[in-house]
């Protein structure tokens, strides 16, 4: 009977040993069924997170090759856009130039014809200064009408631009309007209209280019400048102040710097001999060798004028002249 006993309880125990296996071996499947779901899940988000960066990356790339392509493009519109502005800008500039020299042209024939007779060659200059004339206004309605062509075609709205031209061409009409006019005074000067209405060759055209290149280049080298007054005129003019001294004394004039151009006579250097005074005395501000140059007296208490006697030493140092008059 104790054995069986005995039996009974070794037999439930094994039977709770074999429960308790049975409920780890399960609590340890479902914690390995756990980990191997987690694991798989990790993996997954991992792949698709991969993926999705690289897709993401891709169309980022894409994206960049796009703005990219597109700021080359707007740069390229904008540096074609500049480049034709700046062509434009030069062709304006050449074209007022031209209509300067014609305005130049215009008044030479206008002196030259003031008389009722012509010497044979003021007649044959009077003859090219038209042709010259001609050429220029018909070369300039050209460059105006290509222009305008361009800025049609470049689909630009720029009413500055817009209204230059609109200018440039009233301009021109006026000009042919002028000559034409100027032109029915010379027939009656017996000049033949067919000379009148000629153009000149490319060979001609480039030879009074050079011609009138090699002119504004001497013009600038005797361009001069030119100011008289008293002390209180030339201040006020912003030309003149005083310095240096002690409590006033001793103080002398000098120049302003900047002073513009405006404030003073343009001379041609080669061509003034004189500079009028017509005061009790009179200085030179500006520096100019003493021996170029003298003080002409009209009595005994006043200077009529400066002789000016050796023009290349009394220009030397500078074009500009400003004379103090002391009354």
């Amino acid at each position: 009977m104790e054995n069986a006993a005995n039996n009974d309880r070794n037999l439930i125990t094994e039977n709770t040993v074999n429960k308790n296996k049975l409920r780890n071996a399960r609590k340890e499947g479902m914690t390995k069924g756990t980990l191997t779901t987690a694991v798989i899940s990790f993996v997954f988000l991992m792949a698709s997170g991969i993926i999705g960066y690289s897709l993401y990356k891709t169309d980022h790339i894409e994206q960049l090759s796009l703005m990219e392509n597109q700021k080359s493009s707007f740069t390229m519109q904008l540096t074609e856009r500049d480049s034709l502005i700046n062509d434009w800008l030069i062709t304006f500039d050449q074209i007022e130039k031209d209509l300067f020299a014609i305005k130049q042209k215009e008044s030479m024939i206008s002196i030259n014809s003031s008389n009722s007779e012509f010497p044979a060659n003021r007649k044959a200059q009077v003859i090219e200064d038209i042709k010259y004339i001609n050429t220029l206004l018909e070369s300039n309605k050209q460059k105006i009408s290509s222009l305008s062509a361009q800025l049609k075609k470049s689909g630009s709205n720029m009413k500055g631009l817009q209204d230059r031209i609109a200018m440039l061409e009233t301009s021109i009409k006026q000009y042919e309007a002028d000559i034409s006019e100027m032109k029915n005074t010379l027939v009656e000067k017996d000049f033949e209209i067919g000379q009148l209405n000629t153009k000149m060759t490319a060979q001609d055209i480039t030879i009074a280019g050079q011609s009138n290149m090699i002119s504004d280049q001497t013009n600038m080298l005797n361009k001069g400048y030119l100011v008289s007054g008293t002390f209180k005129d030339l201040k006020e003019k912003g030309i003149l102040s005083k310095e240096g001294g002690f409590l006033g004394i001793g103080r002398k004039e000098s120049l302003l710097e900047n002073c513009s151009d405006s404030l003073f006579e343009k001379i041609d250097v080669t061509e003034i001999k004189t500079i009028p005074v017509n005061s009790k005395n009179a200085k030179l501000i500006t520096e100019h060798p003493d021996s170029s140059y003298e003080m002409v007296h009209e009595g005994d208490n006043k200077i009529a004028y400066i002789e000016i006697k050796d023009p290349d030493q009394f220009w030397k140092i500078s074009k500009y002249a400003v004379v103090e008059l002391i009354k």
